[in-house]
């Protein structure tokens, strides 16, 4: 069984930069493909990043530029930096995970907060 454990939410002004983590337990990590997603308040949960075993990323059109991330084999982590954050990026983030044969994310980390103020 998968887990997740996320960490690195909090609360920043317009501007400034976080780095979420997410630790992956339970498999081989090198075999899952793993996602960032958010949901901001009445919105629907949206993917904003993703990168395969490889390092091959997706980025969302919404924060190209702005995120980094990137996976640490040794660690079993991948991580999300956030620069220049903005308001509309206020949501709570998830990890996610999925098996490099699958079509859908399986497990999900608990989600952590971030909340930008203007």
């Amino acid at each position: 069984q998968v887990q997740l454990a996320e960490f690195g939410g909090g609360m920043v002004q317009a501007g400034d930069s976080l780095r979420l983590s997410c630790v992956f337990y339970g498999r081989d990590f090198s075999l899952y493909v793993m996602g960032w997603f958010r949901q901001a308040p009445g919105k629907e949960r949206e993917l904003v990043a993703q990168i395969t075993s490889g390092s091959s990323t997706y980025d969302a059109d919404s924060v190209k530029g702005r995120f980094t991330q990137s996976r640490d084999h040794l660690k079993n982590t991948v991580y999300l930096q956030m620069n220049s954050l903005k308001p509309e990026d206020t949501a709570i983030y998830y990890c996610a995970s999925k098996h490099i044969g699958s079509t859908e994310y399986e497990y999900w980390g608990q989600g952590t907060q971030v909340t930008v103020s203007s």
